[in-house]
Order: C-alpha cells, then sequence, then structure tokens
C-alpha cells in the first residue's frame, strides 16, 4: 500500500479526520478527535503507527519484521508498520481497522453514538 491508498481507506471510515497536529509531515487520522493513525510523509523508511491490542502487537512483531514496537508511542499498545511490501495489504487494512475499532471502544458514551449517528 502507498499513502494515498491509505489515506483513502482512512478517510472512508465514519467520523475520521485527518491533519498535522506535530509538524507539516506527520500526517495524523481521528475518529472523533482520537488518533488512530500517524504516518511521517518524508520517512524513509515510510511507516504507520497504528494502536493494538498488547497481545497481538507482540505477536504480530514475532511475525513480521516490518511490525515493530510503535516508533515515539506507548511501545505495548501501538506497532510501527513499514510498508515496504513485506506485509501484505489486506494485513495493513485490517490493522488500520482494529486500531480504529480500539479508539472507538475507548471514546466517552456519548462520542461513540454520536460516531453512530454520523
Amino acid at each position: 500500500m502507498n499513502i494515498e491508498e491509505i489515506r483513502e481507506y482512512c478517510m472512508a471510515k465514519p467520523g475520521v479526520t485527518e491533519g498535522f497536529p506535530f509538524d507539516e509531515t506527520t500526517l495524523v487520522f481521528k475518529v472523533m478527535n482520537k488518533m488512530f493513525v500517524l504516518t511521517g510523509l518524508e520517512r524513509d523508511p515510510p511507516f504507520l503507527n497504528l494502536k493494538c491490542d498488547p497481545d497481538r502487537a507482540i505477536e504480530l512483531r514475532g511475525q513480521y519484521e516490518d511490525i515493530q514496537p510503535g516508533w515515539h508511542m506507548h511501545k505495548q499498545q501501538w506497532n510501527s508498520v513499514y510498508y515496504s511490501g513485506s506485509v501484505p495489504a489486506d494485513l495493513v487494512r485490517e490493522l488500520i481497522d482494529h486500531s480504529y475499532d480500539l479508539v472507538v471502544q475507548g471514546l466517552k458514551k456519548k462520542d461513540r453514538e454520536a460516531l453512530m449517528n454520523l
């Protein structure tokens, strides 16, 4: 997957916004104002930071060399997924969905309800 495909996939989800809250090269996707994907547009190699269940995060890191503890993130709850081609696109989409779902589960009840009404 490339950044355009990732952007399109993320923006198709309900309640998602994009922005550059940290600097002009770190693109952040949020659901109801909570981050679920971060990517450095000028990073080489490029990668996504994705929220992940801690047990699954460890499992994925053992299976894929291009999935590492989240760079500049809470290492137990975030993975950096390098999109150099070794991680299948279907798995990248699944991990984006997983990150989105984890963030939605952690929203306040009123925000979850507002999201459902979008």
